[in-house]
């Protein structure tokens, strides 16, 4: 009997030209090598008013899963800001972290300019480029990742420095043991979706072949908002597949309506619930009731499992598994997860508006001011 395509390392190589696979394999080692480095963060500042985490993409995930884990861990208030702005309220009180991988993204620099002009307090987070840079420049406090990934593989990097950044704040003290439990739990998914594991035994992989050629939508709720954020960006951007996500309870209040006329369309989707042995009962209630009503109409439902009983294990552990699918969906595909061309065609044409050049330029005459006055 020949091996199944997801099953011969050659053959995925073949379609996996640069490797993005291997960056799901060594996801454990990244995971604690960002843990070792971020070990040496310092801080100097005030407990923050407020907290914003300014990134956008694979840069801002990380900040959406910290989001989550402390929303019932932390009393400050902690947002996500993909935009080119930060908010009005934002002040000498607030604590900026600025999160670009590449240190060359348009939106963050510009979210950086704010923060410098609003006399925040700022971090930064970044592999190299202009914010480090700038960060230099200016003596911003920053750390500096390992480069040459794509900012979508780079999520350890990115992540980790911000849990221990808050436990160098003094914001939480669960956030090393909780890691910990996540890296192990990683390594043994590792184990179980490697190149040469059969099918059956891959949860990555029967996902895979299962919903090849549907458009797939994530649900998660709580503590898994960010992850179903992450799992949808992970196929759009490896697989090269439109995905959404969603959330509980919210899309009982909206998005199960438009199942009532799917009719001949429901042969087009499928839907992944991201699940929890501890979820709440009038979640677990929802889910069970949305997917009776969604079985209903034909659409195809699988699940996905947490692991582990802290919540950076859970969720880490379907990052991992979303990560393993959304590169098995590729080859399944035919199509090399690495490049994103689109992405890159449209930042060429975005550097026409020379918004990124005079955010700089603006950056850099305040830099001046400041060393000139030192």
């Amino acid at each position: 009997m020949d091996k199944h395509r997801l099953e011969d390392p050659e053959e995925i190589k073949q379609v996996d030209k640069a490797d993005m696979l291997k960056f799901c394999l060594n996801m454990s080692r990244h995971y604690r090598e960002a843990f070792s480095l971020a070990s040496g963060i310092t801080n100097s500042y005030s407990k923050p008013r407020n907290i914003i985490i300014a990134g956008m993409g694979g840069s801002a995930i990380g900040g959406e899963l910290l989001k989550d884990w402390a929303r019932n861990k932390i009393c400050v208030p902690i947002e996500v800001n993909r935009e080119y702005h930060l908010p009005a309220y934002a002040n000498e009180e607030t604590l900026v972290l600025i999160t670009s991988y590449t240190g060359d993204t348009e939106e963050t620099l510009s979210a950086l300019l704010d923060a410098i002009k609003y006399k925040c307090m700022i971090y930064c987070i970044t592999s190299g480029g202009t914010i480090m840079r700038i960060a230099e420049q200016l003596q911003i406090p920053f750390l500096r990742v390992p480069s040459g990934m794509p900012p979508r593989a780079a999520l350890p990097y990115m992540l980790v420095p911000l849990l221990l950044f808050l436990e160098k704040t003094g914001l939480s003290t669960e956030v090393s043991k909780e890691l910990e439990e996540a890296f192990s739990i990683i390594e043994v998914i590792e184990k179980q979706n490697a190149a040469k594991t059969l099918v059956d035994n891959s949860l990555a992989k029967m996902l895979a072949v299962n919903i090849n050629g549907f458009i797939l939508l994530v649900y998660g709720f709580g503590l898994f908002s960010g992850v179903a954020r992450r799992f949808k960006q992970q196929i759009n951007e490896n697989a090269k597949m439109m995905a959404k996500w969603d959330n509980l309870p919210e899309l009982d209040h909206n998005e199960i309506v438009g199942y009532e006329k799917i009719e001949k369309h429901k042969e087009r989707f499928v839907a992944i619930f991201i699940r929890d042995k501890a979820e709440p009962i009038e979640i677990r209630s929802r889910i069970e009731i949305t997917k009776n009503l969604m079985v209903a109409t034909g659409i195809s439902l699988y699940e996905v499992w947490s692991q582990g009983s802290g919540g950076l294990a859970k969720m880490l552990s379907i990052v991992a598994v979303a990560d393993f699918l959304s590169v098995y969906l590729a080859v399944l595909r035919g199509v090399d997860p690495f490049p994103v061309q689109t992405i890159d065609k449209l930042k060429d044409s975005l550097k026409k508006n020379n918004v990124r050049e005079k955010v700089i330029l603006e950056i850099e005459k305040i830099a001046n001011v400041a060393i000139s006055l030192r």
